[in-house]
């Protein structure tokens, strides 16, 4: 069984900072994209950032240039740093990851990101 772990989420002042880590474990395939989505409250999940396993990005357009999505395909985990936060981007934050051939994907439990103004 495929599991996701996320940490360090928490509570900021606008402008400051936070990294997001997403730990895979129990995989058998490899892992192609892992990626990070958020959901506010009254709003859909909606993705923030993706990585390939050949360290291909992408970002939604109300973080570029604030945030950086990086992996380390040894450990199977994804990193997420977020600088500038402003308000609009408190939300959960979901790690996913698209396993290799089998395509299945897998999510983790979500961790709360709270910018305060």
């Amino acid at each position: 069984q495929v599991q996701l772990v996320e940490s360090g989420g928490g509570l900021v002042q606008a402008g400051g900072s936070l990294r997001l880590s997403c730990a895979a474990s129990g995989n058998k395939f490899k892992i192609s994209i892992m990626d990070w989505y958020r959901q506010a409250p009254g709003n859909q999940r909606e993705l923030v950032a993706s990585i390939t396993s050949g360290g291909v990005t992408n970002y939604a357009d109300s973080v570029k240039g604030r945030f950086t999505i990086s992996r380390d395909n040894n450990k199977n985990a994804v990193y997420l740093q977020m600088n500038s936060l402003i308000p609009d981007d408190t939300a959960v934050y979901y790690c996913r990851a698209v396993m290799m051939f089998t395509q299945r994907e897998y999510w983790g439990q979500g961790t709360q990101v709270t910018v305060s103004s």
